[in-house]
């Protein structure tokens, strides 16, 4: 992912003063794969920041290294930090990284990018229309790709679309734990997982460890249901024909109007160009807040499935200092 942003930093024109990665063969790629000579090239952070004084920074190291990064580079003089997702392995460090860069006036974003991709906001579009008649629920079907590797962008996905805070999580994990190709020292979990907001609106994600294909997202409303098929690039779209919008929603049954619409397959590089420019320009990024938020869900949703998959409030009382395996 971090070679991804070198190219992201390149697309967007900036001046690219030095990467810094433990890996040599990491280094020598950027160099093969996007031309970054032996000069930009450090291993430890600290040197790199002492000699380069960064603007802006990025973060696409794994998550248990992102808050002493993002805390590092906000005390160095970084007006601008982009940090990959997870934020971090605990809410306390989440919060540390937001005092960090309050404290020196940085503007903090996580790289959180469903806000800026055709296949939400497309959707959100359609589902705030009269004809749609509002959103109601969202259910995410997929393959297994884990809750901290891609649920945490659902949970985001969720807020953004309803603009409303989640207010209660249940879940249930799988029994055993996702191996990790970043390190042996990293777990995820597959499973279910239920929001609500304080006004209904409902989110389901079933990603079981049994199930090995497809991203499909289904969002309803009360005249309408809207079917995306991320890896596909297609949207599915019924509504009601107008003359039987005002009937109840137990007239399910009523005659509709049906369109097909294609869009961008999902991928990555873009989505990032897009989450930093918003951050440069101030343009509704993918706060350090919103990061946060996700986080808040993901740890509600582990105290949730160990107590029984009781519904947990996302608030303040949430375990805080819990640190937990994340990559």
């Amino acid at each position: 992912m971090g070679r991804r942003h070198i190219k992201v930093v390149k697309n967007l024109g900036l001046h690219l003063v030095g990467i810094c990665d433990p890996s040599d063969e990491s280094l020598r790629l950027a160099n093969k794969e996007h031309g970054v000579p032996a000069e930009n090239h450090y291993k430890d952070m600290n040197t790199m920041f002492e000699k380069t004084q960064p603007e802006i920074v990025i973060i696409a190291t794994t998550a248990p290294t992102h808050c002493d990064y993002t805390c590092k580079a906000a005390e160095c003089g970084a007006k601008y930090i982009l940090c990959e997702k997870p934020m971090a392995v605990s809410l306390a460090e989440c919060d540390q990284m937001l005092e960090t860069c309050n404290q020196n006036g940085t503007q903090l974003a996580i790289n959180h990018q469903m806000r800026f991709m055709e296949q939400y906001t497309k959707p959100k579009t359609i589902i705030n229309s009269q004809a749609f008649g509002g959103l109601s629920s969202v259910t995410v079907v997929c393959g297994n790709f884990g809750m901290s590797m891609n649920g945490l962008h659902y949970f985001e996905m969720f807020h953004y679309m309803t603009d409303e805070l989640p207010d209660k999580v249940s879940a249930w994990l799988s029994k055993d734990p996702l191996s990790n190709p970043r390190g042996v020292q990293f777990e995820d979990h597959a499973g279910s997982i239920r929001l609500i907001t304080a006004s209904g609106k409902r989110f389901y994600m079933e990603i079981g460890a049994d199930q090995g294909h497809g991203m499909l997202v289904v969002y309803t409303g009360s005249h309408g249901r809207l079917v995306v098929d991320e890896l596909a690039g297609k949207m599915d779209l019924v509504v009601r024909e107008e003359q039987f919008r005002d009937l109840p929603t137990t007239r399910y049954g009523m005659p509709w109007i049906e369109t097909s619409i294609k869009i961008e397959p999902a991928e990555v590089i873009a989505p990032s160009m897009a989450v930093l420019k918003s951050l440069l320009e101030g343009n509704n990024p993918p706060t350090g807040e919103d990061g946060r938020l996700a986080i808040s869900v993901l740890v509600g949703a582990y105290e949730s499935h160990e107590h029984n998959h009781t519904p947990i409030q996302i608030d303040e009382h949430l375990p805080r200092q819990r640190v937990f395996p994340w990559a």
